[in-house]
């Protein structure tokens, strides 16, 4: 169904087509199916309709308002692999029928000093989120991926390699760049030591995508069960982080740890472990505050840091990594029917790795 909107200003009327979703109207509501609209593509947008959407925790922590500052209806999703059902009359990069990607930003300002460096994860404005952000079009918020369709503007839509499979494809979208990034950033590769702390969602990908780097990747687990899987997915050795004695194994010997738990830990046990000059980068989110002492730095020089995503040149970046290297996510698929008992395992990590939704169940 088609609809006129106009937009916040009055100048300009916005037509707009109606979709299936899949979202909550409130921080304790269930998802349950819903209708949203969809701007009809104005020149440089392209239309995907969506094959598969990747679930990550901040969807969670968005739709039960977590992280406040929700605006209801709440739509998640934003690790989307779709295919391009139509184009605007200027876009250059995609044509009808092209694989095409959207992770977490749709937009930023484009003209900041972060931007035109190709960081608009840190836009000065502030980038358009997938979901949950300012529509600059229709005057709401912006819908995910748990729906038919998108409409993104060409600059901020990605390539996907074809030799991928394109439902453990999705996650690259938030979990492999969020992982890929840093990994980058801090020039791991060959000769460095390279630590990555929990095998979850972000983990997982992080030792994956460590080891095609060419770097030696210990994983660093509180979970027996764990280990044998860490090795499975590539790493050198795998250290039970409980156990003193094998963590005392690595004190002082990496390069670089990348740290994904979102959970409360004693980060200075880790912070032990680096080289003169090496770094902590931070990608997990905990909750509350973690204490630093500060002789877990000094001495060795050690840099304690964070990472958030990627620009939009690095993400295809990551994609055409991952494409040559044939890195994927472990994933569980997943129907959209399936949503709130996905979120509630994903609560006790109960999945490995990363649910992924097949988006054609919301048509049935």
């Amino acid at each position: 169904m088609e609809s006129v909107r106009t937009t916040p200003e009055g100048a300009t009327t916005i037509k707009t087509k109606e979709v299936k979703a899949f979202g909550t109207s409130a921080a304790d509501a269930p998802l349950n199916q819903l209708n949203i609209h969809r701007r009809k593509p104005k020149p440089h947008d392209v239309e995907i309709d969506i094959l598969y959407c990747g679930v990550c925790h901040s969807d969670l922590h968005t739709a039960r308002n977590e992280w406040h500052g929700t605006v209801y209806p709440c739509v998640p999703g934003h690790e989307i692999v779709g295919r391009v059902v139509n184009v605007g009359e200027h876009v250059k990069k995609f044509k009808v029928g092209d694989l095409a990607a959207v992770g977490c930003m749709v937009d930023s300002c484009r003209e900041c000093d972060y931007c035109k460096e190709d960081l608009e994860q840190y836009c000065e404005e502030g980038n358009t989120g997938t979901y949950n952000s300012p529509d600059k079009y229709l005057g709401t918020q912006t819908y995910g991926g748990y729906s038919e369709s998108i409409v993104v503007t060409e600059a901020f839509v990605l390539r996907v390699p074809e030799n991928l499979d394109l439902a453990a494809t999705a996650p690259l979208l938030c979990a492999g760049i969020t992982t890929y990034s840093p990994l980058k950033h801090w020039n791991v590769g060959p000769g460095k030591k390279v630590g990555i702390v929990g095998i979850g969602g972000l983990g997982h990908m992080g030792v994956k995508i460590a080891k095609a780097m060419g770097a030696e990747v210990i994983v660093f687990t509180t979970s027996l069960s764990k280990v044998e899987d860490a090795r499975r997915l590539g790493a050198d050795d795998v250290v039970l982080s409980k156990d003193e004695e094998q963590m005392g194994r690595y004190a002082g010997k990496l390069n670089f740890i990348l740290d994904a738990v979102s959970a409360q830990h004693d980060i200075n046990a880790y912070l032990s472990l680096l080289r003169v000059d090496g770094t902590l980068a931070l990608v997990g989110a905990p909750e509350h505050p973690l204490p630093v002492a500060a002789f877990s730095l000094i001495p060795y020089r050690r840099s304690f840091a964070g990472s958030m995503i990627g620009g939009i040149a690095e993400t295809q970046e990551m994609l055409d990594f991952c494409g040559k290297h044939n890195i994927v996510a472990d994933i569980e698929m997943i129907n959209i029917q399936q949503i709130n008992e996905a979120y509630e395992r994903l609560l006790k990590g109960d999945v490995k790795y990363r649910f992924v939704i097949d988006m054609a169940s919301l048509k049935r």
